[in-house]
């Protein structure tokens, strides 16, 4: 397979230039969010791999604090809308489609209760008349949280539990026209085919020449090219991230060395603070820590710039 590539054709029209992503780190600009609603805070733990029963009051507060960091950036925000639709893990936003400098790929989430949520990305990129350059199609799968931009020339994915060859041979025929390059590398079985390891459980950009990872499971090839690049790594520490679920790695860059985190983790954070990095946190046990998602995974940058 190699992708359904369907290229918009704008009708001779300008296209409002509001969209567009080829760094990790760049400016947000503009992102789509989904508020949790019956589906999340009614989850089945052992259906959707959460730690246990969700306090819904909590993480529903400790999500609009959150939206408020965002807002407080001053990023447009894009809602996807609710619906008693049964997917849980829908306000988890990355990583059912992936943001080019060309427009949106439809992705093919590995975790097959997730597939229906393509939908709801395919229906928002039509009402903001972003295109959507192609879709990954079986038996290729593809989750955004293994797909990490080194800059707008370099992609790197994740071969996991949740993205396979087939789909990194689609990405790599999707993204061959706009001259990106993609490397994939293999992530451990880390606690198995139920737990969620992407890519981004192990590695966060903070800043063009800064990233942060949890060493003891980043591909040594991955470390030895990101050298190349010229980007330093700074290690997390064991402790801290076993005690968050892998929650400590995953930090969202609001721009270049501005970065929000979930709270609790002070090791991670000032590690990242003496980097340079400006760093705002939000308390996020309710909504992160048990359901295997932090702030990259709550949000989905339509236009860095």
């Amino acid at each position: 397979m190699t992708g359904n590539t369907r290229f918009a054709s704008t009708g001779g029209a300008a296209l409002s230039v509001r969209f567009g992503v080829g760094s990790m780190v760049a400016p947000l600009r503009r992102v789509a969010m989904r508020r949790p609603g019956r589906a999340t805070f009614e989850a089945d733990p052992a259906r959707w791999n959460y730690a246990g029963a969700l306090d819904a009051d909590r993480l529903a507060r400790q999500y609009d604090a959150f939206v408020g960091r965002i807002a407080d950036w001053g990023a447009e925000i894009e809602w996807i809308p609710g619906a008693d639709d049964g997917l849980a893990d829908s306000v988890f936003v990355f990583d059912p489609s992936f943001m080019t400098p060309a427009g949106a790929i439809l992705l093919r989430p590995g975790k097959v209760l997730r597939r229906p949520e393509v939908a709801l990305h395919d229906a928002l990129y039509a009402r903001l008349a972003v295109p959507v350059i192609a879709a990954i199609e079986a038996p290729g799968t593809v989750e955004g949280g293994d797909l990490l931009w080194v800059d707008e020339g370099t992609l790197v994915v994740g071969r996991s539990l949740r993205t396979n060859q087939a789909g990194i041979d689609q990405l790599q025929v999707i993204l061959a026209p706009l001259g990106v390059v993609v490397h994939a590398f293999d992530l451990p079985m880390w606690k198995g085919s139920a737990a969620c390891l992407h890519l981004l459980s192990v590695i966060s950009p903070l800043d063009h020449d800064l990233m942060l990872v949890y060493p003891r499971l980043l591909p040594v090839a991955l470390h030895r090219l990101l050298g190349r690049h010229g980007i330093r790594c700074l290690e997390a520490s064991d402790g801290e991230f076993e005690a968050s679920n892998g929650l400590n790695l995953n930090v969202l860059a609001l721009g270049p060395g501005r970065c929000i985190a979930v709270d609790g983790f002070p090791q991670t954070v000032r590690l990242m603070r003496e980097a340079g990095c400006k760093v705002a946190c939000f308390d996020a046990d309710a909504l992160c820590i048990p359901c295997e998602g932090g702030p990259t995974c709550l949000t989905l940058p339509l236009w860095r710039a």
